[in-house]
């Protein structure tokens, strides 16, 4: 392969050729954009050009290799040739991004992990923001998340010896780790920050807590495993793939490069509707088609095709898992690999005591941070349901209980630990700690939450983890989903949904 110079690069520009460079490495995907999962309109927006930091928003840079017949290399890019202004989409972008954070507030300024999501909300990319934040349908769900801690009463012990509090704990009987927190699987870690998921895996390292790393991450999983510090324990999520193979070699290769602990995502048979992810793409990337023909999919001039808008960076990203996974799929990944799984989604009591019943290291009782099922219960409200059908089984300490969705408090995670979880899981406070300062944020943001969670342990009388039990607290009003009192930080930082936008500048 030769050079290729900005000029040639620029001159493939369109569906009958288009050239993409990536890094030093010049493609031609004319083939790949008709089957690219997000559509055709995003990689032909960058056709021409120099797509790295396009590309290295969502993927990992070493994936466009592995597409061998439909993504063929063409050349090494020639940096020291004549650069035109259409072979660069990145320098508006860094303007925005600039004048997006100018004035940003100090990271000693942050005080909890709402003020992460009010910084996050007003210097992330509008695109990046809509799918971190989005949840599905009315959204409903995601604030139950949140606001179904405030129905659970703490319930003090007093003159009880608190000069020492330990806030460390055991996940999966093998991993000794300093709070009960975990930070869960989050797909498209790069849309908030150019280092992806491997920040994150940094900064769990850095606090000693576990780090579940997504099927779906922009970083490869070598590159967040070997972000890892020594003796750092990690766990892969996992989205069963339809093809079985593909499954079974992620898992193997998960389990031989160290991964502690196999979290199989149960929930997601098909995407929940995450509207403000769909109508940011919905406004933003219109196919070709519809840009020519002035239709859409409910509106189509007759004799065109009909032609689906582009649903959001989700949808983009989701195409392959199978909505075939059932039980019998749990029982085979137990013979593909030892490492101990857990099922991550489950909602009911019957689905924990049938995890159980299986032989499984765990379950995550989850409604996946609000974002498939809307009007479903919050994790908090299922947990202790959970509890109680395991019990009448006579299963209850046969396996681990995790929870996560609407955690920003310590006390959250206390009254988790109350009614019978082994830990938490973060996962949107992360990501916003994450995209406004880096490693730094999600240090300071797990530092806060083992500050918060050591006061409230000390004031409710608790001295280590095991002191902490289900008669502190009072979740009688836990099922009435009624919250009295009004959460002002949550609704400071909530984005309510928006109905389409008007094009006032259309002329009549």
């Amino acid at each position: 392969m030769g050079l290729v110079t900005y000029k040639q690069l620029a001159e493939h520009n369109n569906s009958g050729s288009c050239w993409i460079a990536v890094g030093d490495t010049v493609y031609d995907v004319t083939q790949f954009i008709h089957t690219h999962p997000g559509g055709a309109k995003i990689i032909l927006k960058e056709a021409g050009r120099d797509a790295t930091s396009a590309f290295e928003a969502v993927h990992s840079v070493d994936l466009l290799p592995r597409f061998d017949e439909t993504v063929k290399p063409v050349g090494t890019l020639d940096k020291s040739s004549e650069r035109l202004d259409a072979n660069d989409s990145s320098t508006a972008e860094a303007d925005a991004a600039a004048l997006r954070r100018a004035g940003m507030p100090s990271l000693g300024s942050v005080l909890n992990s709402f003020d992460f999501e009010a910084i996050a909300r007003q210097t992330m990319k509008p695109e990046a923001w809509a799918y971190y934040s989005s949840g599905a349908e009315d959204e409903i769900t995601l604030r139950e998340n949140h606001a179904a801690f405030h129905r659970i009463a703490l319930k003090p012990r007093v003159l009880v010896n608190v000069s020492h509090i330990d806030t460390s704990t055991t996940f999966l009987k093998q991993t000794r780790v300093s709070l009960p927190v975990y930070i869960t699987a989050c797909a498209l870690g790069k849309l908030g920050h150019p280092d992806g998921e491997t920040v994150l895996t940094r900064a769990a390292g850095a606090r000693n807590v576990v780090q579940m790393m997504p099927t779906l991450a922009s970083c490869s999983l070598d590159d967040m495993l070997n972000a890892r510090v020594d003796g750092q324990d990690t766990w892969f999520q996992l989205y069963v793939n339809a093809d079985r193979n593909v499954t079974r070699d992620v898992v193997l290769k998960a389990e031989a490069r160290g991964c502690k602990g196999l979290f199989v995502t149960v929930d997601a048979p098909q995407l929940g509707r995450r509207e403000k992810d769909m109508r940011l793409k919905y406004q933003e990337d219109i196919s070709d088609i519809i840009v020519k023909t002035g239709g859409d999919e409910y509106n189509t001039p007759s004799g065109q095709k009909k032609v689906n808008r582009a649903m959001g960076a989700a949808r983009a990203i989701s195409s392959f898992i199978d909505p075939s996974l059932s039980w019998k799929d749990i029982e085979w990944l137990k013979t593909v690999t030892r490492m101990p799984i857990v099922l991550k989604g489950v909602q009911t009591g019957a689905d924990a005591v049938q995890a159980a019943r299986l032989g499984l290291a765990g379950v995550v009782v989850s409604n996946h941070g609000g974002r498939q099922l809307d009007t479903c219960r919050s994790g908090i409200e299922i947990l202790p349901e959970v509890v109680a059908d395991l019990k009448r089984a006579g299963l209850h300490g046969k396996m681990e209980i995790y929870v996560d969705g609407g955690f920003r408090r310590g006390s959250d995670v206390f009254k988790a630990i109350a009614l019978g979880a082994t830990g938490v899981g973060i996962g949107r406070p992360s990501l916003y700690a994450m995209s406004t300062y880096g490693q730094q944020g999600v240090e300071r943001l797990l530092d806060i939450f083992r500050e918060e969670l050591e006061m409230v342990m000390g004031l409710m009388g608790c001295t280590k983890i095991s002191d902490i039990t289900a008669d502190m607290v009072d979740a009688s009003h836990l099922s009435t989903r009624v919250s009295l009192v009004r959460d002002m930080l949550h609704q400071s930082v909530y984005e309510p949904l928006q109905p389409p936008q008007f094009n006032r500048s259309s002329k009549l």
